[in-house]
């Protein structure tokens, strides 16, 4: 009987563990999946993490009603915790800035000495990345240039309509307005010299 006890003990443990990895890990890539499972599709992406991370609380909860067994449930208490409280976004946000920071340069010199430029038929503000540079920019790999390239966009997330963000390189060094890349700016923040990110969603 204590194996058996011992035994449930450990599988919800394992259960509490698994299902809060779960929801940090689409915390921490939520715009990464977005761009693989589109705006649509995330909602449904959320509500099946949500309902998996739920099921396990309750019963994480149930257990420490039951049978005095609390570590299942604190896992869940820090998770939620984490969720609210702990800046996701901003992480990410930071470690694509430094981990793409020179390839992203690299694009700005092309732009720069005119290797490449405008290439999309329907819009001449848009340059299409060669693959080499595609992940630079989501949701297809295409930037937005302005002011003969002066100022350039490389999407973090590319949804619809005026919904997007990215960050803006500009040579002049100055906060992006509103009518810069036709955004609608709820967030902008200075990430470094040249370099802010923006949010218009």
């Amino acid at each position: 009987m204590d194996e058996k006890r011992n035994y449930s003990k450990i599988i919800v443990l394992l259960l509490s563990l698994l299902s809060s990895f779960l929801l940090m890990l689409t915390c921490l890539f939520q715009w990464s999946l977005m761009d693989i499972v589109t705006p649509f599709l995330m909602p449904f992406v959320w509500l099946c993490v949500f309902c998996i991370f739920l099921t396990t609380l309750i019963v994480s909860l149930g257990f420490l009603v039951k049978r005095k067994s609390w570590k299942p449930f604190l896992i869940h208490m820090i998770s939620i915790l984490l969720y609210f409280f702990f800046p996701f976004t901003q992480l990410m946000i930071n470690l694509d800035f430094a981990v793409n920071r020179e390839e992203r340069q690299e694009v700005l010199q092309l732009i720069e000495s005119e290797k490449i430029s405008p290439n999309v038929s329907y819009n001449n503000s848009i340059i299409h990345l060669p693959e080499k540079y595609q992940h630079l920019s989501k949701g297809g790999g295409d930037i937005l240039i302005e002011d003969n390239g002066q100022e350039v966009f490389f999407f973090t997330f590319r949804g619809i309509l005026d919904n997007f963000s990215g960050f803006i390189y500009s040579s002049y060094d100055q906060e992006p307005q509103n009518e810069d890349f036709g955004g609608d700016y709820k967030e902008v923040k200075r990430i470094d010299k040249n370099w802010y990110w923006v949010s218009s969603y």
